[in-house]
């Protein structure tokens, strides 16, 4: 099992890259979205994958997040979504607007990816609203840095392509939606519950920090008079 390519794109496309890596091209289909993101051709690059295997096929399909992929794995375990219909809807809403989709019950956000119908957001929806809290407590600080220069200097000298460096990682950012969870669910509050309010909380400017977002979600779960 392939589960992290790094290397030099020799090729984009709208729904896929080629990477170079030590001089053998891997196909990688993406959502449109983590193309666009992606750098030119001769940029180095890396992506966590995932690999269908099947007698006839082999294929890669890549993320530049741990939670992407998690994402994109929960979603073809629904019954009739295929691999193009999981990377349309990381695509239209993002790995963050996915777990917000779900925990609110929001299907029609779910069914503006293309191809998708609304029978099947519904289910979606259905049945992934109880394990969205867990993947949207990860968060997003397992990203992948680009790929190592001493990898991809070979191939992008000798191809003439100018070669992107490699970015230096980042310092990871909190992860607010994953703390504030994290404390409701330790309140005794139920996972999905805590997910769907700390989903409606992020909606107020005034969630800046985990403690506001706590206190917001916090205001949403109180019982109604």
């Amino acid at each position: 099992m392939i589960g992290r390519l790094s290397g030099v794109i020799i090729h984009r496309g709208l729904d896929q890259v080629m990477i170079d890596v030590r001089g053998v091209g891997y196909i990688v289909h993406v959502s449109q979205r983590t193309a666009q993101s992606l750098p030119a051709v001769g940029g180095a690059c890396a992506l966590y994958t995932d690999m269908l295997v099947r007698e006839d096929l082999l294929q890669l399909f890549g993320f530049t997040t741990l939670q992407e992929k998690e994402w994109y794995r929960l979603l073809i375990s629904v019954q009739g979504v295929g691999s193009k219909a999981a990377l349309a809807i990381l695509g239209q809403l993002g790995p963050d607007a996915v777990g917000r989709a779900i925990s609110l019950g929001d299907w029609s956000a779910v069914r503006a990816a293309q191809g998708v119908g609304p029978k099947l957001a519904q289910r979606v929806v259905n049945e992934l609203k109880d394990k969205a809290p867990t993947v949207m407590s990860m968060g997003t600080e397992y990203t992948v840095d680009a790929a190592d220069p001493e990898l991809v200097e070979p191939r992008a000298a000798g191809t003439g392509a100018k070669r992107t460096p490699a970015k230096t990682a980042a310092a990871p950012k909190p992860n607010f939606t994953a703390e504030a969870i994290s404390a409701l669910s330790n309140l005794g509050y139920a996972p999905s519950e805590a997910a769907s309010a700390v989903a409606q909380a992020n909606d107020d400017p005034d969630a800046t920090d985990t403690a506001k977002l706590i206190r917001l979600a916090l205001r949403l779960l109180a019982p109604k008079d």
